[in-house]
């Protein structure tokens, strides 16, 4: 005889063998109380020029001394990385701190939409004022759906994939990965041929090739 459903509850209960259910565990946590944003990118991650569209999010390494966090600031346009900050805190000031890098290096545009993930920093004072100064719009992906997302996903995929994955983290300091970073930042927007872009250029190459051809119609 099949027990019901009750039954069977009751009996795995009182046997301890009922688990809870596990809920995803992601680096930035959700602020309900300042998700003001709505999704202004829609899974759209296209961008017909630079500086329309850029994407920011948060990872983290283990290293023998510790956790390092890497916050780059990803332009939809040609898949540069065109800010990014490395920490041991992954705070909000870190965040900011790699959008400010963005902006001393390619300028900003008023109305420049900037999407992440719901995650405190992104939601703090800090930060969105920091996009209020500048004239920049804040966009936020849906909480726990990291297809909204989903390009600088796949950018983490390959920087962990060509480079974190590589390493022995475990051997190295944070300084010490901290530079490779950085080297392999430099490789990747310079040199990497990117398959989103015509012909296969490297993000930088693309914006070159793209700055050029605008100077021309000029």
């Amino acid at each position: 005889m099949k027990p019901s459903y009750g039954k069977g509850y009751k009996i795995c209960r009182d046997n301890g063998l009922l688990t809870k259910r596990r809920k995803p565990r992601g680096i930035t946590k959700s602020d309900s109380a300042t998700q003001v944003a709505e999704d202004l990118i829609k899974r759209d991650f296209t961008a017909k020029a630079p500086n329309t569209k850029w994407l920011t999010d948060i990872t983290q390494m283990i290293c023998k001394d510790g956790k390092l966090y890497f916050c780059p600031v990803f332009d939809c346009f040609d898949a540069a990385i065109v800010g990014f900050s490395v920490d041991t805190n992954m705070a909000a000031p870190m965040c900011t701190a790699a959008l400010n890098s963005a902006v001393m290096r390619f300028g900003r545009t008023n109305g420049l939409i900037v999407h992440s993930d719901r995650g405190s920093q992104f939601t703090s004072y800090l930060y969105r004022e920091a996009l209020a100064t500048k004239g920049f719009e804040q966009s936020v992906g849906r909480t726990g759906s990291c297809y909204d997302n989903a390009r600088i996903e796949s950018f983490f995929a390959t920087f962990k994939k060509e480079l974190i994955y590589r390493l022995p983290l475990y051997k190295m300091t944070r300084n010490e990965v901290r530079v490779r970073v950085f080297e392999w930042i430099a490789y990747y927007n310079l040199r990497r041929r990117h398959t989103s872009n015509e012909g296969k250029t490297a993000p930088l190459v693309k914006r070159k090739f793209w700055s050029r051809r605008e100077l021309m119609a000029a």
